[in-house]
């Protein structure tokens, strides 16, 4: 539920700048100095100075969202490090340092800051997911611009947005591919997570001693070893079915492809949004069980732990991706559609024809090829 009231909210806010842009751009003195042709477009341009702000706002963004990562660092650290293991610890510390080391205090305020980081991490992630949107919704403009000039010349009747029409069946069907992708999209990465974690828990069960105090560097390795191996796996499956539907799609019909760049802004917004704050509240629920409850070892703490397993990849995988992937999709549709219209017709139709099923194929990929397998053999 707090994924969902944030998307609200944050949907909100984001329209509200964006509605201040467009009653910006109707003043005359804005409108003048837009050319003639692309008069009715003052309120992109307004869109793309909100965009500009949104990026005025990097500084900020990467201190915020650094913060998360440097108190989970520093928990991680400390758990690892095992220093109170370590024979007369406390009486080192003491003489050499001057102050009586408190552990059990340390690691109860390092859970509280790592509490703290994955909000900070939740509140940034909004801002860069709003910059990605922003500026799809002005670079679209680009393409618009492109078609118009494009299409002007074959024939000087032709009106762009006449095919950008709701009832131009191209540009309503674009919108729902582009949610599509968005849902296969978050499906694949949060795959490819939950199968990484599988394999590095199979092998530790397997390989390594649970009792033992500490692993051996092999080992160590080995489990980064898995962790890369399948986020590659997932990286290259996305990537080339982001790749290839970019490009197909472009060829295909460039309002179609128009259309599929809004449905995948405005539906990645809502998305990235959801699952960047549902991630934060799940795992910051395991936090408040093990700070202000104390409850750790419960069957309490074992059901906040599932849930972080779910809100981990939610907040910092799925939900964070949707920004490059939505520029990427933009800037590189941008170069496809004005490569497109050169094109002829029956090349366009069958080189895009064949460039999308070798997308559908990674898609397939992304799932099946991805799955934790049903027997025990382990590969």
């Amino acid at each position: 539920m707090a994924g969902n009231f944030s998307a609200f909210w944050t949907g909100l806010c984001i329209l509200g700048l964006m509605l201040g842009a467009y009653v910006l751009s109707s003043h005359a003195a804005v409108a003048a100095i837009m050319p003639a042709q692309f008069s009715f477009a003052a309120p992109i341009f307004a869109f793309g100075l909100v965009a500009f702000g949104f990026l005025g706002m990097g500084p900020v963004t990467i201190a915020v969202d650094s913060f998360g990562p440097v108190t989970d660092n520093a928990q991680s650290v400390y758990e690892l490090s095992q220093i109170e293991s370590r024979p007369g610890i406390a009486g080192e510390i003491q003489r050499d340092f001057g102050f009586t080391a408190d552990f059990a205090g340390a690691k109860h305020q390092l859970e509280k800051g790592d509490g703290a980081g994955n909000t900070f991490k939740a509140t940034a992630k909004p801002v860069l997911i709003g910059t990605a949107v922003v500026g799809a919704t002005t670079m679209v403009f680009g393409i618009i611009m492109m078609l118009q000039e494009h299409f002007h010349h074959l024939d000087p009747k032709f009106n762009v947005l006449e095919k950008l029409s709701l009832v131009h069946p191209e540009a309503l069907m674009g919108l729902l591919m582009g949610g599509a992708v968005i849902y296969w999209f978050t499906g694949a990465s949060t795959q490819a997570v939950v199968t990484g974690a599988y394999r590095a828990v199979v092998y530790i069960k397997d390989n390594m001693k649970l009792d033992a105090t500490t692993a051996t560097i092999e080992s160590s390795k080995e489990v980064v070893r898995i962790c890369t191996q399948y986020a590659q796996k997932g990286m290259i499956n996305i990537f080339i079915a982001i790749f290839c539907f970019a490009l197909s799609l472009a060829f295909f019909d460039p309002f179609f492809f128009i259309g599929y760049l809004i449905g995948m802004a405005f539906f990645g917004l809502y998305q990235a949004i959801f699952m960047a704050n549902a991630g934060g509240a799940w795992d910051n629920a395991k936090k408040i069980v093990e700070v202000d409850l104390k409850a750790k070892g419960t069957p309490l703490h074992a059901a906040t732990v599932v849930g972080d397993t779910v809100g981990d990849p939610f907040k910092d995988t799925s939900s964070v991706s949707l920004n490059p992937v939505i520029k990427f999709t933009t800037l590189f549709g941008l170069l496809a559609v004005e490569i497109a219209v050169q094109m002829p017709a029956s090349l366009k139709l069958g080189l895009g024809s064949a460039i999308f099923v070798v997308g559908l194929f990674y898609v397939y990929r992304s799932f099946y090829g991805m799955r934790i397998p049903v027997d025990a053999k382990r590969a």
